[in-house]
């Protein structure tokens, strides 16, 4: 696995792309250190609460949750529920938003644009975190968050730590 971020490692920020459903990882020098196909809003862009958009502009991540725990953990409130996801659990949930393996917890640090009274991203509870792999990437169709493959997200999570900024773009 790769090394966890520390101050002294080359990662500058996380810069995600509505328009292109991708994640990219940028080093202090402004390269990609990485680069992911994701899966935003189906509702589009948008820092309103309860509209179920994606919030644009600049954040960092707040808090890193499920370090260690398998892949597919099912997580409800950012907490491990002691579930993996499986078809069969799927169709035995049809209707839960599945938020799987690892979440990055954003919060926004624009006053009055993601950050604030009617905007605030992290009381939104706008993660980066897994889906199940099934699920397109490359498609707006989350509720808000920001999705990921299982194993990619898990990577990303290795490779940076709270406080590391995020652009969304």
């Amino acid at each position: 696995m790769p090394p966890v971020h520390t101050p002294s490692s080359p990662i500058s920020h996380i810069e995600i792309s509505i328009t292109d459903q991708t994640l990219v990882l940028v080093d202090s020098g402004g390269r990609a250190l990485a680069r992911y196909r994701i899966s935003t809003a189906l509702n589009g862009p948008g820092e309103r609460n309860a509209s179920g958009c994606t919030p644009r502009g600049e954040h960092y991540v707040r808090a890193m949750i499920g370090r260690g725990l398998p892949l597919n953990t099912v997580f409800i409130a950012r907490r491990p529920t002691g579930e993996r996801y499986s078809p069969e659990l799927a169709a035995a949930h049809p209707d839960r938003d599945w938020i799987l393996s690892r979440i990055l917890w954003l919060c926004g640090r624009e006053w009055g644009r993601n950050r604030g009274l009617g905007v605030d991203t992290f009381r939104r509870f706008i993660y980066i975190h897994g889906t199940p792999d099934t699920e397109p990437m490359g498609v707006a169709r989350s509720h808000g968050c920001i999705r990921m493959r299982n194993q990619d997200v898990a990577d990303l999570f290795e490779r940076v730590a709270p406080g590391t900024r995020v652009l969304i773009l």
